[in-house]
């Protein structure tokens, strides 16, 4: 069912002024102190060499993004290697241009994540650097750490290189035009074969994931996207690249944990299994919902064979979150955490591919890169460690709060004119209903919604000023 567009009040000033509000209110920072500009501006204008690099400006690494992203953090080459395969995934070396300590250090502290925006983007770096000297940009000489894996033919991991070295994109590629060369089929040449090979070694990484009792939640998102001068609620799901791209990033994040549990430091993303009272719960939701749950399946065998189209689908996915709870950065040096595995991903696991956008993953990167080489992990990496989990989780949370709130803002917007309205939905749980059109999840009150069925409900409240959707059932 097609979504509308937002009807918005003039050219959307409200709603632009209602954005800013939210960053105001969450304590956003919006913009860079001059020190930390004029760090970035300097670190931007001294070009990469290839001093204490490897020189890989013949591997033909691509980068593969949502479309318009100049914020690059990751680049791509593979390769079919005998009976097996060769990764190769660069990553933004943002290490090399940020003085530990420095002004630009402290402000990348003070953000700890990009924060996401309907109207723009608030950046853990000042673009100079995130949008120019330290992306992946294609035709650029960018330093960067390159991560080399081998894997068999299963998928399995061979070998594992990490190290600095200087990098030539060719390409910047994004995820619908890679998505249309996969499904167009037999690859023209060599060179068009990028397509096949990442669905062929992220279906085998998702075959891995499964045995080894990984949890893939693959649950559409709400989203507020541009349209022309104003915005659309959608619920988008992730195109099938997107997926086998992420399973070459859970492929990284994994092989870098491992580097630090056998170095003895680190700093990991972890995440509870899924316990026992909760994956009873979920099962009973599943026989109440008829999602189909053999015996002996895996939660992981029941999402491969779910029918995402039916309306039963999406209450078991938004019951299914109850599995994903308890997810933490996690630092130590010497012993290792009691529990160092992520629920989720099946494995110990840590992050190290997104350092424009994400503070510990500069972090990651410098430890994996030093114990590899059997150096020292440096001391300003050693300091900050203790409270780099705080750091994060702080930043994870205001991340999330301005998501939430600024899509609160929009369904407000969009519905205030509706109020008293009957919409069709379907019941994610007892107490609240997802619309298709416009992509709205909001509250239902005083019903006892029948779970996972199609419902009618009323617009009841719909006010931009406090942000507040709510429905009550149609009768």
């Amino acid at each position: 069912m097609p979504t509308r567009k937002l009807i918005l009040p003039s050219d959307g000033a409200e709603l632009r002024a209602g954005f800013a509000a939210v960053r105001t209110a969450l304590d956003v920072p919006v913009t860079f102190d001059l020190a930390a500009l004029a760090e970035a501006r300097t670190a931007a204008r001294h070009p990469a060499t290839v001093r204490d690099r490897r020189d890989l400006r013949d591997i033909a690494f691509v980068t593969i993004d949502p479309p318009g992203s100049t914020d690059l953090d990751q680049a791509v080459e593979l390769e079919r290697r005998g009976t097996g395969y060769r990764v190769r995934y660069a990553i933004a070396d943002v290490a090399s241009f940020v003085a530990p300590g420095g002004p630009l250090d402290a402000a990348s502290h003070s953000r700890g994540t990009t924060v996401y925006c309907p109207d723009t983007r608030v950046p853990l770096h000042p673009v100079e650097l995130s949008e120019g000297a330290a992306s992946l940009l294609p035709g650029q000489d960018r330093p960067a750490i390159v991560w080399t894996i081998d894997l068999d033919a299963d998928g399995g991991v061979d070998g594992v290189e990490v190290e600095r070295s200087l990098i030539r994109s060719r390409a910047q590629l994004d995820y619908p035009g890679v998505q249309r060369e996969l499904d167009a089929g037999t690859p023209s040449s060599d060179a068009d074969e990028l397509p096949q090979l990442l669905a062929r070694i992220g279906t085998l990484r998702a075959e891995q994931e499964r045995a080894r009792g990984g949890l893939s939640l693959g649950r559409p998102e709400q989203e507020v996207v541009p349209d022309g001068d104003g915005w659309r609620l959608t619920f988008r799901a992730p195109l099938p690249v997107e997926d086998h791209n992420a399973q070459i990033s859970l492929l990284t994040g994994m092989a870098a944990a491992r580097i630090m549990l056998d170095g003895g430091i680190g700093i990991l993303r972890t995440m509870p299994a899924a316990a026992d009272d909760a994956l009873r719960r979920l099962r009973h939701q599943a026989r109440a919902l008829g999602v189909d749950w053999p015996t002996g399946a895996t939660y992981g065998d029941v999402l491969a064979r779910l029918d995402r189209s039916q309306p039963r689908a999406a209450a078991f996915l938004a019951a299914a979150t109850s599995l994903f709870r308890g997810a933490a950065w996690t630092p130590f040096v010497g012993t290792p955490p009691e529990q160092p595995s992520h629920g989720a991903v099946g494995a110990p696991y840590a992050h190290v591919t997104a350092p424009l956008r994400r503070l510990v993953d500069r972090y990651g990167l410098e430890i994996a890169v030093a114990l590899h080489a059997g150096r020292d992990v440096p001391d300003w990496v050693r300091s900050a460690l203790p409270a780099l989990g705080d750091d994060m989780a702080s930043a994870a949370r205001r991340a999330a709060a301005v998501d939430r709130a600024c899509t609160d803002l929009v369904e407000a917007t969009v519905l205030a004119h509706r109020v008293g309205e009957v919409f069709e939905g379907v019941a994610l749980d007892r107490d609240t209903v997802q619309l298709q059109d416009p992509a709205v999840v909001a509250d239902c009150d005083g019903a006892d919604l029948p779970e996972g069925e199609a419902v009618r409900v009323r617009l009841e409240v719909a006010d931009p000023t406090t942000r507040t959707v709510r429905f009550a059932i149609a009768t």
